[in-house]
């Protein structure tokens, strides 16, 4: 490990002074509000370097970024909107010469508050900020060393919106139901307003709480045929005050026999780590898997990291997401291709499973859904990979299916808001799609979670094309995500697991995060 050791000495008066000065500069800005915080980076020197180490309160672990490259960052979500007046940044060797403190209230865009050009390592600290985010970047833009950027801690103080806050947020108002199956209900209301702000709201199934979302729209699953339920929702604030709860609604299930069943879906998922490890996030998400009961689990590539040898396969993803092999429908990504023969850790571990129809991709059948799951690795140019057969063999099924609904699955997204973007490669497998009235389509590629409107071929909103979800988000690290499509509904930079909710006729969608809260929920869609 690399160290970088620096003796300071001052006379006791200087200090003094020193001390009396710099306590009046940090009126206000000396509460922690970093440390134990969602944090993410451009990139990891190593597994063992991740950027959680960076906040853990330990000055004997680290975050460092990939050598030799430029610029670098590591962004911490502090939680809630805050007031930010000072940062401290402790520098392993690997310490930035040049870089800039930015803040942001979405993680998309951010506004610089200052800039260093002349730093020499050791310890930062940076007093008299002025800024106001959720999100704190740090943004290395020329290295001090011939190696990356490396930090023991990167501490941010300030003072959070509600703090002090005793007001709670307005009652929803407009609560009413949108759909509703033999097996599920779907809810919207008008959102609340608060002085401060809203933080989510709790859904009421007959008095009792069954859901926290941070959506206006939730998807009440696991119901009962023929049955009359009454709903209510009532807001949270930051500051943990919760409103009085709306006024109720009564919702009646309709009759039986409408096939309904619950899918788990994700995609990049078991990073090389394990549950002993704080910061790994696929045994956290396959808990969530665990928790949803799914009649199957869809998986949308890159299944394991880094080169899915099938030593990781059995070391790391069987270990969580594993559990729950015998019911998996999976699909390869990019780093399948990355074993020494490509795809062969992935076919080694999920044996037939993998290629139950003798290639990479295929289709199955639950209820009255039909659902393809293809190999976008052969149409993406760089891979060399192109193998239009499977084109061909698209086309085939699809013209086969006797099924009401359909649903495909692959790795590269058409369309993404996030750091990988659009994929051209994959539009001939879009435009199949999209022609053939497919209902839903999933991806993973880009580490983030983004849900469209119905888009048509080009991409523009049209309620005939198929709803796309890119659920990359399954437990490798999170990617930055940039300005959002004209027909993005949603875009979260944060875990989680894919629920869908399916019936013979109809279908909608649910991110559920880490601690089991729903981050966002689409309409109930019928199937074209």
């Amino acid at each position: 490990m690399r160290l970088r050791l620096l003796a300071l000495v001052l006379p006791v008066g200087l200090l003094a002074a020193l001390g009396g000065s710099a306590a009046n500069a940090r009126t206000n800005a000396d509460t922690l509000l970093s440390q134990g915080k969602p944090v993410i980076a451009s990139s990891i020197e190593d597994d063992t370097l991740t950027a959680g180490k960076a906040v853990d309160g330990s000055t004997s672990t680290r975050w460092a970024s990939s050598e030799g490259v430029d610029p670098q960052w590591i962004r911490v979500d502090l939680g809630q909107a805050a007031t930010v007046g000072r940062v401290k940044l402790n520098w392993e060797a690997a310490y930035a010469k040049g870089y800039r403190i930015e803040v942001s209230d979405d993680g998309t865009t951010f506004s610089t508050i200052k800039t260093v050009a002349d730093g020499n390592g050791a310890t930062d600290d940076l007093t008299g900020l002025q800024g106001h985010g959720r999100y704190v970047r740090v943004v290395g833009t020329q290295r001090g060393t011939s190696y990356g950027y490396s930090l023991w801690e990167l501490e941010v103080y300030g003072t959070t919106d509600s703090s002090g806050d005793t007001q709670a947020p307005t009652v929803p108002a407009g609560l009413k139901s949108t759909g509703a199956t033999a097996t599920s209900v779907t809810l919207s209301w008008t959102a609340s307003t608060d002085n401060i702000g809203v933080s989510g709201y709790d859904v009421l199934r007959d008095g009792n709480a069954v859901a926290t979302t941070a959506s206006t729209q939730y998807n009440d699953t696991g119901l009962t045929a023929n049955t009359t339920y009454k709903y209510s929702v009532r807001a949270r604030d930051l500051a943990g005050n919760v409103s009085a709860a709306s006024e109720p609604i009564t919702v009646t299930t309709a009759t039986g026999g409408t096939g309904g069943f619950v899918l788990a879906a994700a995609g990049d998922i078991a990073d090389r780590c394990t549950a002993s490890d704080s910061d790994c996030i696929h045994p956290k998400t396959a808990k969530l898997v665990e928790a949803m009961n799914p009649a199957a689990v869809i998986t949308m590539g890159d299944n394991q990291y880094d080169d899915a040898h099938l030593s990781d396969f059995q070391n790391y993803y069987a270990k969580t997401w594993g559990k729950f092999k015998s019911i998996t429908h999976p699909i390869p990504g990019n780093h399948e291709t990355y074993d020494d023969t490509p795809f062969k850790g992935y076919r080694d571990y999920f044996g037939s499973i993998a290629t139950p129809q003798g290639k990479n991709y295929y289709s199955w059948n639950q209820g009255n859904w039909h659902f393809i799951a293809l190999d976008s690795n052969d149409f993406v140019k760089e891979e060399g990979l192109r193998e239009p057969a499977q084109l061909t063999w698209l086309k085939q099924d699809l013209a086969s299916n006797t099924k009401g609904c359909i649903a495909a699955y692959y790795h590269h997204p058409r369309f993404s808001s996030g750091d990988h973007g659009d994929n051209p490669d994959a539009d001939a497998l879009w435009q199949t799609l999209v022609s053939a009235r497919t209902d839903l389509v999933l991806n993973g590629h880009d580490h983030h979670y983004e849900r469209f409107l119905p888009q048509n071929a080009d991409g523009d909103k049209d309620a005939s094309g198929p709803v796309q979800i890119i659920g990359g988000m399954g437990g490798a690290p999170l990617y930055p995500v940039h300005a959002a499509h004209p027909a993005t509904a949603k875009i979260i930079s944060d875990f989680g697991v894919l629920k869908l909710s399916m019936t013979d006729s109809t279908f909608a969608t649910q991110l559920i995060g880490l601690d089991g809260k729903v981050l966002d929920s689409s309409p109930m869609y019928s199937c074209h």
